[in-house]
């Protein structure tokens, strides 16, 4: 249950509450805040490597190389103050050749522009102190071991300390400026093919995004961590993880990674076709709502309109994100914009169920307020919003409500009956994201060495649609689990979920941005009470019989090659109606431990199913799925009697003075 407020505890308790909901729209995703894209300059510039920074007096500095056949001259430009009116077509050439791979970073008044020459293999830097109005004399920093370079990247640590990266072939290497001395580069400890692209931010550590080829020659993205004492020990690096996949034999690769970090880690790839209408199209993701790096919990990729080899490079300063190419200036505004509708909610629908959830609201339109979503004034009111969901009460300290329930716009109504007007709003919660998203490529864990638990595999595949995975309660099995498991290109959100939950006891439930794992135990304690101080209005309470009462799950243990085969029962049950049987196999359960957790998993979910019933009460405000309540109730001789919710449905309605909840029971 949501914590509430003493005074919002009380005043739903009473039975003269004056009701509040809150409802606003607002132009976030899952919690996170979605960019609308403005271009500012198209130009004629040749699409090749760039990068972009912003220090610390908001100047945008560019950065960008002509083709080969050009000598791979490297450019520069500063504007001042970057906005709609901003000239982006003037650019100081260097006089550098030779320019392989371009980098650019930034911290406070000084500016670094890195460079590698492809004929020399030095590693050269211009430097400005003042924002880039002026520059230095290049200096060489480093030769790299070939002229094969996959890409270069640098950031700034706040203190700083300077470190860039840079790819030769297979080999990703670190070279960093401490206290204003260059120290001796060192490479990393992976075994993979050959590289394309590395993007790098600091935030208590290097975190990076690199693309290239495996050691079985499958194109990736990773992350990675170089280690700065954040969550990876200075000087090591973590393990790479896969954002995305594409086989050897396939015609899709990935390349040129930019990263930046405005409020969450966002980032732009391009994904290569070299098939049937070939394209080269840069994406976008950005990490879930309040996920550290080291998750590696992104977003589905997006495609974004434009065509691109080399991608588009990210910095932001103050209310404004930015992306640039050579030809290309996009800008976004990060602040979230919203909208309070609360004032016109003539009526409220809520329904809250495993794997499901919806919002009706009902908005008066009689002065056509709401006639036109999405334009002017309502620009953020459109289909693809956030609503926002606050129920509360009027309280001795004013409107008060119980926040933090997210759902997206997916369509809208406008009716006329009767002399009055209203615009009615339809909208999911993350179960729809879920239903909707399809994998895009292929992942497979577990199949030789332990990488990901259940709940690690929950947890990526949930963060594909925007939400972040938190622990209520949960089971070892759920975190002790390894199966070899694979998502295929094109399988359902939901039915990878669906799968599984069936390895484990636990269920999820979804409210925000956020998807809960709960491990109910019949010994779990009562959060909330009804029908003593907050009254209950009408119950139903059935008593049924389990649907299943004897689980038999067959297993092979690899070592012994031999067949596991294991029978949980419910005894009691089976007195009573004999048995009722469910067989199942999995060759991920190697071991009679493992076959008897599944198995109690079946049985719990019956024993959870067997009771049902539905409780009317007054809207509980904190109310949520699969909280245990306690409930007396004395014509129907319950004293303290625990239930567990299974879903609700919660009805606002002044107009005909309603503003109830209806409760879905089962067992405990």
């Amino acid at each position: 249950m949501r914590d509430l407020t003493a005074t919002l505890l009380a005043a739903q308790k009473k039975a003269t509450a004056l009701p509040y909901v809150k409802v606003e729209a607002t132009n976030r995703i899952a919690g996170v805040v979605r960019y609308d894209w403005d271009r500012l300059y198209t130009g004629a510039e040749v699409d090749y490597y760039h990068a972009m920074t912003m220090p610390g007096d908001g100047s945008l500095i560019r950065v960008r190389a002509t083709l080969p056949g050009d000598s791979r001259k490297l450019y520069r430009q500063r504007v001042a103050s970057p906005g709609p009116t901003s000239d982006f077509s003037q650019w100081t050439y260097t006089n550098q050749l030779n320019a392989a791979a371009v980098a650019c970073a930034s911290l406070g008044a000084e500016v670094s522009i890195f460079w590698t020459d492809g004929v020399n293999r030095k590693i050269q830097r211009l430097k400005s102190t003042d924002y880039g109005a002026s520059w230095g004399s290049p200096e060489v920093i480093d030769y790299s071991p070939t002229t094969s370079i996959g890409g270069l990247a640098a950031a700034y640590k706040a203190n700083g300390d300077l470190a860039i990266f840079f790819a030769d072939q297979a080999t990703l290497y670190v070279k960093k400026n401490v206290s204003g001395q260059w120290q001796p580069r060192s490479a990393w400890d992976k075994s993979t093919g050959d590289l394309s692209g590395i993007a790098a931010v600091y935030e208590g550590d290097w975190n990076l995004l690199v693309t290239g080829r495996d050691a079985a020659g499958n194109f990736k993205l990773w992350s990675l961590i170089y280690g700065d004492g954040g969550d990876v020990s200075a000087g090591s690096w973590s393990a790479l993880k896969e954002l995305a996949s594409a086989p050897s034999g396939g015609e899709f690769e990935y390349r040129q990674p930019f990263l930046d970090k405005p409020d969450v880690y966002r980032a732009f790839f391009v994904e290569k076709f070299s098939g049937s209408q070939t394209y080269d199209r840069p994406f976008w993701s950005h990490t879930v709502l309040n996920a550290d790096f080291i998750d590696n919990l992104w977003r589905e990729p997006v495609p974004f309109n434009l065509s691109s080899a080399y991608g588009l490079a990210l910095a932001h300063y103050g209310d404004y994100g930015w992306l640039s190419s050579p030809a290309g200036v996009w800008r976004a505004a990060l602040t979230a914009q919203n909208l309070d509708l609360t004032e016109d909610v003539v009526a409220l629908r809520q329904e809250a169920e495993a794997a499901s959830g919806k919002l009706v609201v009902e908005l008066r339109n009689d002065a056509g307020q709401y006639n036109s979503p999405g334009q002017g004034e309502l620009s953020v009111l459109d289909i693809g919003c956030q609503l926002e969901f606050s129920p509360g009460y009027r309280t001795g300290n004013g409107n008060e409500a119980s926040g933090g329930q997210y759902f997206c716009l997916m369509g809208y109504e406008h009716t006329s009956a009767g002399g009055a007007a209203s615009l009615i709003l339809h909208a999911r919660d993350g179960w729809a994201a879920i239903a909707d998203w399809r994998a895009r490529h292929q992942f497979r864990w577990n199949k030789s060495t332990e990488e990901m638990s259940v709940r690690n595999i929950l947890a990526f595949v949930l963060a594909r649609v925007g939400l972040k995975l938190e622990v209520k309660s949960q089971s070892s099995v759920i975190t002790g689990f390894y199966p070899d498991f694979t998502i295929n290109s094109g399988n359902t959100g939901e039915s990878i979920l669906r799968k599984l939950l069936s390895f484990v006891p636990d269920v999820l439930f979804i409210e925000g941005a956020t998807a809960y794992l709960v491990n109910p135990q019949p010994s779990d304690s009562s959060v909330y009470s009804y029908g003593e101080e907050h009254a209950i209005m009408e119950g139903r309470y059935y008593q049924g019989a389990w649907e299943l009462n004897r689980v038999q799950v067959e297993g092979y243990d690899t070592g012994s090659a031999e067949m596991i085969m294991v029978d949980r029962f419910a005894w009691d049950e089976i007195d009573r109606l004999y048995d009722r049987l469910r067989q199942l196999g999995d060759r991920n359960i190697d071991t009679v431990a493992k076959a008897q957790e599944r198995g109690d998993a079946y049985l719990r979910q019956a024993q959870m199913e067997s009771n049902s019933g539905t409780l009317l009460v007054p809207a509980n405000c904190g109310q949520q799925l699969y909280d245990v309540i306690d409930i007396t109730d004395s014509r129907a001789g319950l004293n303290a009697a625990k239930r567990r919710v299974l879903g609700f449905v919660l009805v606002y309605s002044p107009r005909r003075g309603e503003y109830r909840q209806r409760l879905q029971l089962g067992s405990v």
